[in-house]
């Protein structure tokens, strides 16, 4: 099986997976975006109902990512060793493993629904509006969970253009459905809340159907042979090796983020306010960091497993210098035009002044940032989610947490944002030194597999 990202121009590769992965990105944000858009049309009950269901749905979210950076990780490997009988096996054992989860945990969830929406805090005038979002979102999770391994498959073998389309086709569908389903037009009756849960899962089974299709009928990577339990096991074994900690790490950012809005809740609502929306705009500006950190991935990968040890430095360096100059630019660009910016959303002075004071300190640390996603995603794809776990708990629970607690006692709002900066700063930093003696070192020491220096110097 031919690797697709082995060989011609690093730079060039990197863009070609890069900018189809910032169109894939965007479209993300904008099914989000566009479900609580319509949804607060509806009225504040169902908003703050859909609300509630927000920590749930990330979870259960960092369960599907976790599972696609395993898969993409173990697949992408075995295209680069050119063997396409285990690329089948490992794809198709992927698919098999998150079925499996996304049956348990959908089960779990469709039988917890009150106790756990109870333990969270909803009142009883907002319960009966999330069991009827919930219980649909629960039923449709499948096409959540099996489509995002999909698609990360399709990834791994060098392909995001195709993944990239997928969802946005996805983003389009639920923009068309959510007003159609929501309020009602002819014989459609107005669902309300339970729309938009439809709404969602109909436009994830768009993707679920358009994942699987292009995986057996165009690359040939599903087969529906049964393998032995032995054979499936190890399978497994291979993907929850990076994927379990990969859960891990995702689920480490809400638990930071529930303590910081915590903190800034002292502030008033106009403080919390002005980070939410900050945080929104922050994940447009780092859209392009995101997706060559998901790019690189597959690169790396690929190249690991083809054993071109030199293309996976060089595309690690120019990554690093690539996330240091978008950091630089969107830095200088939000310091200048931030008050400007947050008013177009939100007139409110108190808001507009949280919201610049974020998006004035926090930028200068993008860049490092950049370098901790791109890190992040070369470890996994090598196979060391351990390593990537570390990074997370040292930036968000060891550095974060703490400084913000000690800048918010001594600074107020100012010093709970410089933490942040703060902390991505420090571990981009160690990622960097990382890196640097990661390029000195014999690669036989590192990975603990290499037979010799020389093997490690390969030519691109």
């Amino acid at each position: 099986m031919k690797s697709k990202v082995t060989e011609g121009n690093i730079p060039l590769e990197l863009l070609n997976l890069t900018f189809p992965m910032v169109c894939g990105v965007f479209s993300v944000l904008a099914f989000s975006l566009a479900d609580t858009y319509f949804v607060a049309q509806i009225g504040t009950n169902e908003l703050a109902a859909m609300s509630f269901t927000f920590p749930v749905v990330t979870i259960l979210g960092s369960v599907a990512m976790g599972l696609g950076t395993g898969a993409s990780s173990i697949i992408a490997r075995g295209i680069g060793e050119g063997d396409r009988q285990k690329v089948q096996r490992l794809t198709t054992d992927s698919l098999l493993l998150s079925l499996l989860v996304v049956s348990i945990l959908a089960s779990l969830g469709l039988v917890t629904i009150e106790p756990l929406f109870t333990s969270l805090g909803a009142t009883s005038d907002l319960f009966s509006l999330i069991q009827d979002y919930m219980s649909i979102w629960y039923v449709g999770m499948v096409f959540l969970v099996v489509p995002l391994v999909g698609n990360s498959a399709i990834r791994a073998s060098g392909n995001t253009v195709v993944p990239s389309i997928i969802m946005t086709l996805a983003a389009a569908a639920n923009i068309i459905l959510d007003p159609l389903l929501i309020f009602g037009w002819g014989a459609i009756p107005a669902l309300g809340l339970q729309g938009a849960a439809l709404a969602t899962v109909i436009s994830r089974a768009i993707t679920l159907v358009a994942s699987l299709a292009f995986l057996h009928f165009r690359e040939r990577l599903v087969v529906f042979s049964f393998p032995t339990i032995q054979v499936m096991v190890v399978s497994w074994r291979k993907l929850l090796s990076v994927g379990f900690p990969a859960v891990a790490t995702n689920l480490i950012s809400p638990l930071a983020v529930g303590f910081i809005t915590s903190l800034l809740a002292k502030y008033g609502a106009e403080a919390v306010a002005g980070f939410g929306l900050a945080s929104r705009l922050e994940a447009l500006a780092l859209i392009p960091p995101l997706a060559f950190s998901a790019s690189i991935a597959i690169f790396v990968g690929q190249n690991w497993g083809a054993q071109k040890y030199s293309r996976v430095k060089r595309a690690l360096q120019l990554g690093f210098w690539f996330c240091l100059s978008w950091g630089g630019m969107v830095a200088v660009l939000l310091a200048a035009t931030a008050p400007e910016i947050i008013t177009w959303f939100d007139g409110d002075p108190e808001v507009v002044t949280s919201a610049t004071v974020y998006l004035t300190l926090v930028p200068f640390s993008y860049g490092a940032l950049g370098i901790i996603l791109t890190t992040s995603s070369a470890l996994n794809a090598l196979g060391k989610p351990l390593q990537v776990l570390g990074m997370s708990l040292s930036r968000l629970l060891f550095l974060y947490i703490p400084l913000a607690y000690v800048g918010s006692w001594l600074f107020g709002i100012s010093g709970i944002f410089l933490a942040a900066s703060l902390s991505n700063g420090l571990v981009g930093l160690g990622a960097w030194l990382w890196h640097s003696r990661w390029i000195n070192l014999d690669f036989k020491v590192i990975s603990g597999q290499l037979p010799s220096l020389q093997k490690a110097h390969r030519q691109d």
